[in-house]
């Protein structure tokens, strides 16, 4: 399991993420393009079932993070997400994937706005679902919590890999 790992073309790792990854809200502080980077994995244990990815910054100052991207039931074969995979309509991920809501409040990647904040990309993997449950998208904050969680409660988290993006606003 040590071998599975996440990783992005567009910025190193625990290094600084482009105006692409900045929010396009000025009511937030951003003004960048919104544009969720591109994402590759490999090396998944061989019982797979599924991913679900979370970009979440634990460090944000609102007592409990903030979760900039929330995609489950990512298929098993799938082993990238092109550039914009985030975009609102979905149409860039793989038949199947579910996004969630984000802490904006709106459907797909929400870039970074704060002063200075990482983004953690997490990559998890399951083992199959029982009596093929799937997660769905909710409305409220918890409840979309509750939907990652319940992927996994259900799914059985078997390994997870990480990578981290810094943002400041300039």
């Amino acid at each position: 399991m040590a071998d599975f790992r996440i990783w992005s073309d567009e910025f190193p790792s625990n290094g600084f993420m482009t105006r692409a990854q900045e929010f396009d809200q000025q009511a937030f502080g951003g003004s960048g393009e919104n544009i969720s980077p591109p994402l590759q994995w490999e090396d998944p244990p061989a019982d797979t079932a599924s991913f679900a990815l979370s970009v979440y910054d634990p460090d944000a100052p609102t007592g409990s993070g903030f979760w900039h991207w929330v995609v489950v039931n990512i298929p098993a074969d799938c082993r990238s997400l092109p550039r914009n995979a985030g975009k609102a309509d979905g149409s860039l991920l793989p038949t199947g994937a579910l996004q969630l809501r984000n802490d904006y409040g709106t459907v797909g990647f929400g870039g970074g706005a704060a002063a200075a904040w990482r983004q953690d990309a997490s990559l998890y993997l399951s083992h199959s679902c029982p009596q093929g449950r799937r997660a769905a998208a909710r409305s409220e904050h918890h409840e979309r919590r509750r939907a990652f969680h319940d992927a996994y409660e259900f799914h059985r988290e078997i390994d997870s890999a990480t990578y981290t993006g810094l943002y400041e606003l300039k």
